[in-house]
């Protein structure tokens, strides 16, 4: 049996190829290939093993891909609790023509939390004695679907006898306090039974017709005060059927993606635009009430796409992540605020105390047992505390003060943490004199946790080199670097990794994505060019899986109608979803990442990404398979021969995915969800002579 298997392969122009079995295509071209086009994969010499955690998803709360977004509730503002802006979202019937009064008061409010809601006052009965909450950018509501409609309702002085629900159609838009025009009615019912003391309400609304900008209406039956908070409109289809579960849509094309892990929340919203705006994990647990909303940092970062109503109601908080990473087979990697405010806005620094350097007996504040409004001037030790007690709270046993936090959140079973995230993409000294407390006080409680750690904003220049170069000195198990640029540079790095160190720190390839027309660019597409070139890219990464373990698309989501930030890997309306090109890219290389890297050569000593011809190729011990990825960035297809070198045994069938365009500036939309897709085909190998 001879110890090569050349194969050739033509692939398409400007496309990327995935061919995976025992072996690989027949000819599918007569053209000669060229000596630099002749790839010899080294079966018999197995190179590292492939990181289950090679290739996950990166969750930015930005882009409304939380509230409006993965987390289908319809209501905005349901608790009144935006600060300075107690009416976001709602909107008084014909600018509150049949209201006395309609306000936000905390008299005896539900919890010491949630102490804000609304009062509506009507002297007399009247039909527009009410209020409309808008949703986001409208309610999207199916036909026959079934939505829980939730309140607190506590009646005042007067008459009132009930409150009458509504889901409408939003009709002509609204201007200042007034509410949309109604259109028509979508589905309605009466909640009755009113006492004057808080009492939660439960009723079932069934839409009679698909529509994507729903509203819905809320009207006094009777004269007098009626006091309403928490107000929730939710689907009962989520994923897993779950109470407060995430859309079913979305979380599928996660799941589809079989990701190795899930970064969570962020992004800058871990920072904040100030200390006081950061994302604090223990403000996003526990009773959904309770919950206090927080303005998301992204809601005027750009003014051209300002979206002032733009909040975190953490009714997707961390419980319900460490959730969605176990649906979706991903390990959870939280990142935690270092004590830095975010350094594009205030560059906010907690300070430093003797007892978090080891000036003192290290760490010593009590685990927290509540929220941390209250502490507005917190050290770096509330930082570290934060981080010691999210450990307990996800690997912690019932016994545990947080372990029973999670326990009564109904998951007896730890969530097995193994990954945080100390700092978000801090950069300079200000970084690294806190990361080190940070770090040496999580191992020191918990050796075995990975802490992935930043190397800033940039993946190149004199501070990006410092911070690698003094995280490796303090064995940093993870770097996190980033790389937002052009489809070129993608192209031009492949070899970025080929020269980093094998042993010591591995690589987070935590965000990145190619930027159309510039970053931060309204007018960036999720083009078919910024697609091929990050697979491409990715090839490389792929090559040094003994150095990069972790990679991941930034941003993840986006909607259509209140986005702050493009290209994104999927985007959505209220009712419809689609992946991007680049989606597909990333699909194709996770749910074929095989369990062993190959070392892989060109003939004419040729590298990688030459004459933009690009390749890596994995095993799959579980299966057998060998899988090559090709990726040609050319106008013209090419053939291409593969020798399987050393390989013992040859399949008679395989497969070939393929994903291709001749137009590199093609994108997908709603309209055109699969433009640009994969084209998987069987395969039939000739006999081998």
């Amino acid at each position: 049996m001879p110890t090569s298997s050349p194969t050739r392969i033509a692939q398409l122009a400007t496309g990327l190829a995935l061919c995976s079995a025992l072996g690989l295509p027949a000819a599918l071209a007569q053209t000669k290939p060229t000596a630099a086009n002749t790839l010899t994969v080294q079966v018999n010499k197995p190179g590292a093993p492939i990181a289950k955690t090679m290739y996950g998803l990166f969750f930015e709360d930005i882009n409304f891909a939380a509230d409006g977004g993965l987390y289908p509730e319809l209501v905005k503002n349901k608790s009144f609790e935006i600060q300075g802006q107690h009416f976001i979202g709602w909107n008084a019937i014909r600018g509150g023509a049949g209201l006395q009064t309609y306000t936000v008061v905390s008299e005896r409010p539900i919890s010491a939390t949630n102490n804000h809601f609304a009062r509506l006052t009507a002297r007399t009965a009247n039909p527009d004695a009410g209020l409309v909450n808008e949703g986001f950018r409208g309610m999207g509501v199916k036909q026959g679907a079934e939505y829980t409609f939730s309140v607190y309702l506590r009646r005042g002085p007067g008459s009132v006898s009930g409150l009458r629900v509504a889901l409408e159609e939003q009709g002509r838009p609204g201007s200042g306090p007034e509410a949309a025009t109604s259109g028509r009615v979508l589905a309605e019912t009466q909640v009755t039974d009113l006492t004057d003391q808080w009492k939660k309400y439960t009723v079932v609304l069934k839409p009679s017709a698909t529509a994507a900008r729903a509203q819905l209406k809320l009207t006094l039956e009777g004269a007098g005060t009626l006091d309403i908070d928490v107000v929730s409109l939710f689907p009962k289809d989520t994923y897993n059927q779950r109470e407060n579960g995430m859309r079913t849509d979305l979380v599928q094309l996660l799941k589809d993606m079989n990701p190795g892990f899930l970064r969570f929340p962020g992004g800058c919203i871990v920072e904040g635009r100030t200390l006081s705006e950061r994302y604090q994990w223990k403000e996003s647990i526990g009773d959904l009430a309770s919950r206090v909303p927080l303005i998301n940092r992204w809601n005027m970062e750009f003014r051209h796409r300002s979206t002032p109503d733009y909040y975190q109601s953490f009714g997707l908080g961390f419980f319900e992540y460490f959730q969605l990473s176990e649906d979706i087979g991903a390990e959870p990697v939280p990142i935690l605020n270092v004590g830095m405010a975010c350094q594009f806005n205030s560059s906010e620094l907690a300070p430093i105390s003797s007892a978090a350097t080891g000036g003192g007996s290290g760490p010593s504040a009590p685990a927290s047992t509540g929220h941390n409004h209250a502490d507005d001037d917190p050290t770096l030790e509330t930082f570290i505390q934060d981080a010691l007690d999210l450990i307990e709270f996800a690997n912690g046993p019932a016994s545990s003060t947080w372990g029973a936090k999670r326990v009564a959140m109904g998951h007896a079973a730890p969530f097995n943490l193994k990954f945080i995230g100390i700092g978000n993409e801090q950069w300079g000294p200000q970084y690294l004199e806190r990361y080190e407390p940070f770090m040496k006080a999580v191992k020191a409680k918990y050796p075995s946790i990975n802490i992935v750690s930043s190397a800033g904003p940039s993946p190149d220049g004199e501070l990006f080199t410092k911070a690698t170069e003094r995280l490796r000195e303090l064995k940093a198990e993870v770097i996190d670097e980033h790389y937002y640029a052009k489809p070129e540079w993608f192209r031009q790095n492949v070899g970025r990794y080929d020269n980093y160190p094998t042993t010591g720190s591995k690589i987070f390839a935590g965000e990145y994505a190619a930027q159309s027309v510039a970053i931060g660019s309204p007018d960036n597409k999720n083009s078919w060019d910024c697609a091929i070139s990050e697979a491409a890219f990715m090839t490389g990464l792929e090559r040094n899986a003994d150095k990069v373990i972790m990679a991941s698309y930034a941003p993840l989501f986006a909607h259509v109608d209140a986005w702050q930030w493009t290209p994104d890997l999927i985007w959505f309306d209220n009712l419809k979803a689609y992946g991007t090109p680049n989606y597909y890219v990333q699909k194709m290389y996770s749910t074929n990442p095989g369990t062993t890297m190959l070392p892989m050569q060109r003939g004419a000593g040729a590298k990688n990404g030459a004459e933009n011809l690009f390749s890596s190729a994995t095993a799959d011990d579980k299966t057998g398979e060998i899988i090559v990825k090709l990726v040609n960035y050319s106008p013209e297809a090419r053939p291409v021969t593969v020798s399987l070198q050393g390989v013992k045994k040859l399949g008679k069938t395989g497969k070939a995915t393929v994903l291709a365009s001749n137009d590199l500036n093609a994108v997908n939309s709603l309209n055109q969800p699969m433009n640009i897709a994969p084209r998987t085909s069987r395969l039939r190998f000739p006999p081998r002579t």
